[in-house]
């Protein structure tokens, strides 16, 4: 095998890995808000849990696009 496959191998995946971490990042930085939200205003815990629930199934749901559109 050459140099320019063993490459094409390793960042063949480079986007899965890279659509992971930047959902990782966004449900963290989403149950962050959240919390302090919450915090900041107690009465409207069950709102703001619907809105990070969401938010965070769609951030996540970018991986599996990734992961579906390349296998």
């Amino acid at each position: 095998m050459s140099i320019v496959t063993n490459v094409a191998e390793i960042t063949g995946s480079l986007h899965i890995g890279l659509a992971a971490l930047a959902s990782a990042l966004a449900v963290g930085i989403i149950g962050m808000r959240a919390s302090e939200a919450v915090g900041r205003n107690p009465g409207a815990a069950t709102p703001i849990l619907v809105q990070a629930i969401l938010s965070s199934a769609l951030a996540e749901g970018i991986v599996f696009f990734t992961i579906f559109l390349v296998k």
